[in-house]
């Protein structure tokens, strides 16, 4: 097949009517697509697209009509009434629609196709939030999309887009929740620009272990601190919002957080968190060089068959320290069985909740 336009002679649609098979040669305008395409290569990427979609959307308003304009057809329900002219920003760039309107219809016409083609803009405005949300000036946002899909953003776009994903974060954080069988706490803190000054800011995650036990984000909630009151108010809305079942809950021993704990889910087993107490104990070994090996001493202590045989090594690793160190010593013969309230649980649970709770493992 030649690459000229003239020569471009592409066939299609085989119908087959008993012994006999009949041709259809390609409409003028699916050979156009194809040689903007040939001519342009990627570059004609996106007007073919345009074309491709008027061209599905007009098909559309037809089949919706039961008739082709100024065809006379019994199964006719309505009428074309001209197009209205629509952009669509994509990451082809910005798409120039022509959508197909109807009149004297019982019902509106509203095409598919350009229905599918929004989930695409609305693709590429989460683009745009997403770079904005994660510190990118407007600028830039504007200087990358530009260099990648040809296609400019203003200031009132990103923030148009900023918005609907605030709305998207929003209905998530109100979504409905169910049982969760094991509920894990962690806070980390982020720098926020409040009233045009930067502060910390405590992040809260709440974290839970489903019954088939699947791990995943249940909320999260953006406090000045991590104080009671701020923990108290996030475990009320998560129970609100349908949290129930929690047979045990983890986190580290922070005092704010224990004390809404007993407020929220009181007579609800607590559990320390190891990885924390792991990271803790470090800071009762001067040497940083001796850290490595206490924490691996301690994740033994964790990993053991059964409770008997986790405090049956705890005691080893006490005695071990109790002249040398009876700060660590005193330390872990407090902290370190807070720890061990998982062996009352199935030993296939322990694994799966043996793991940092943070944020990055949520």
């Amino acid at each position: 097949m030649s690459r000229k336009s003239g020569s471009c002679r592409i066939f299609f649609h085989v119908q087959m009517k008993g012994n006999d098979m009949t041709h259809h040669e390609q409409t003028t305008g699916e050979l156009e697509l194809v040689q903007l395409i040939l001519e342009h290569g990627l570059d004609g990427m996106r007007p073919a697209m345009e074309m491709l979609l008027n061209m599905a959307m007009k098909t559309e308003r037809d089949g919706f009509l039961g008739a082709k304009p100024y065809e006379r057809s019994s199964d006719r329900t309505g009428y074309a009434n001209g197009y209205k002219p629509k952009t669509l920003n994509t990451s082809l760039g910005k798409l120039e629609l022509e959508i197909p309107l109807t009149r004297g219809t019982d019902v509106p016409f509203y095409p598919d196709a350009l229905e599918r083609a929004q989930r695409s803009e609305k693709a590429f405005l989460l683009a745009v939030a997403t770079m904005y949300v994660q510190g990118v000036a407007t600028r830039r946002v504007t200087k990358v999309l530009k260099n990648l899909c040809g296609t400019s953003v203003s200031s009132s776009m990103v923030s148009r887009a900023s918005q609907e994903l605030d709305e998207q974060l929003q209905a998530w954080r109100e979504r409905q929740l169910s049982e969760v069988v094991y509920l894990q706490l962690d806070a980390r803190y982020e720098k926020v620009r409040v009233n045009g000054t930067s502060t910390s800011c405590a992040v809260l995650v709440a974290t839970g272990v489903l019954p088939d036990g699947k791990r995943v984000i249940l909320g999260v909630s953006v406090s000045y601190s991590e104080a009671e009151v701020h923990w108290r108010e996030f475990l009320t809305s998560l129970k609100r919002r349908g949290l129930h079942g929690i047979k045990m809950v983890t986190s580290d021993s922070h005092e704010g957080l224990k004390a809404a704990l007993r407020a929220t889910f009181s007579g609800v087993p607590w559990q320390r968190c190891q990885f924390h107490l792991q990271q803790n104990a470090g800071a009762y070994v001067p040497r940083k060089a001796d850290r490595p090996e206490l924490a691996e001493r301690i994740r033994s202590i964790f990993a053991a068959s059964d409770l008997e045989e986790a405090q049956r090594k705890l005691n080893i690793l006490i005695e071990e320290h109790r002249e040398s160190n009876p700060k660590l010593a005193t330390w872990l013969e407090h902290s370190l069985p807070e720890g061990f309230t998982v062996f009352s649980l199935p030993r296939s649970h322990r694994r799966r909740l043996r793991g940092p709770i943070t944020w990055s493992s949520a």
